[in-house]
């Protein structure tokens, strides 16, 4: 009689003694020699929850296929027995092991698992920024580019950290911090287009819409596709994601070419401008009350994520945070209310 496949579970969920199935990352791989000259390998396996050592000995099956083959940064197929040392912690006792292929992804395997993600489904946050475009923004020309950006950018939106290091910097983050400044705007732009009405033409409402999902374009050209180690592209150092950006918008309003080109030029503006500072990046100041709205929501949210992210995961003791090194300071956690 055959033995019964394992099941597949996550190494992460894995108690001492369990035999399973998993898709696991090879993020070490260090060789060295014992002492008497012999060789073996020390490589860790984790996903997001856990790391597990997988020690190769040179007398043992899995050596020459480490030596030769394992590659650190790439994904695993693992058949084996988790178990928790009393001095070295998680260990795995490989019993079969193999490269991940296509066709693992139509068994549970997703990359992005591996990486710290967004906390909301990714799919259901894009439609949000889907139906969000279709419903909100009148002008159709207009609203025909943005959904053209949308959907030949899906993957990068939805894939991408909004930065790597200073605001949502895990993968969905991007598409989360667009999601929120759009909402933000939407509130924005209704207040103070009532609040002046006697300004004409009034606050264009659609146009700051289009910048709100717009103002991020170019991370989607400035960083690269590989969730697992984002980095900007060649393109990305030399001009920066508001000009790739900017650039973005004019091809597509030139391909499409029914968009009013008073519309184009100031939506470009705003890409270009939202930052507001040059030593923040933008290369003009704004010039239209439409990028101010824009501004504000999105320095707003992006600084919002940063004091709650460093809130929530601060484990120093005292009434205050260890210094953050982006925001520079120290935050007040003592609250009781």
């Amino acid at each position: 009689m055959s033995k019964s496949k394992p099941p597949l579970v996550r190494l992460a969920e894995m108690t001492p003694g369990q035999a399973g199935d998993f898709f696991s990352l090879l993020c070490e791989r260090t060789r060295a020699a014992r002492r008497d000259g012999k060789p073996f390998y020390t490589c860790r396996f984790r996903d997001t929850g856990r790391t597990a050592a997988f020690m190769v000995w040179s007398d043992g099956p899995w050596f020459e296929a480490c030596d030769t083959t394992w590659q650190e940064g790439r994904f695993y197929k693992i058949r084996g027995v988790y178990d928790e040392h009393n001095v070295y912690g998680p260990q795995i006792d490989v019993q079969n092991i193999r490269a991940v292929i296509d066709t693992d992804r139509e068994n549970g395997f997703d990359p992005l698992e591996f990486v710290e993600r967004s906390r909301y489904n990714l799919d259901e946050m894009y439609q949000e920024l889907w139906n969000f475009a279709e419903s909100q923004i009148a002008n159709v020309p207009l609203r025909r580019l943005v959904l053209t950006l949308l959907e030949r950018k899906k993957q990068a939106i939805k894939q991408l950290p909004a930065t790597q290091k200073h605001f949502y910097p895990f993968a969905g983050g991007l598409l989360e911090h667009i999601v929120s400044v759009a909402h933000s705007c939407l509130h924005l732009v209704d207040k103070y287009v009532a609040r002046y009405p006697d300004l004409h033409p009034p606050i264009n409402r659609d146009l700051v819409l289009a910048g709100a999902i717009l103002h991020d374009i170019g991370r989607t050209v400035e960083f690269n596709d590989d969730p697992l180690n984002v980095q900007p592209t060649v393109d990305g150092r030399f001009t920066g994601h508001l000009l790739l950006g900017r650039d973005l918008v004019r091809d597509v309003a030139r391909e499409l070419g029914d968009v009013e080109p008073d519309l184009v030029r100031m939506l470009e503006h705003i890409v270009l401008a939202h930052l507001t500072l040059p030593e923040w990046g933008s290369p003009r100041l704004p010039l239209i009350p439409e990028v101010l709205i824009i501004h504000h929501a999105d320095d707003l949210d992006a600084k919002l994520e940063m004091y709650i992210r460093c809130l929530t995961r601060d484990k120093e003791p005292g009434e205050f945070t260890v210094r953050d090194p982006v925001l520079g300071r120290q935050l007040y956690k003592g609250r009781t209310v």
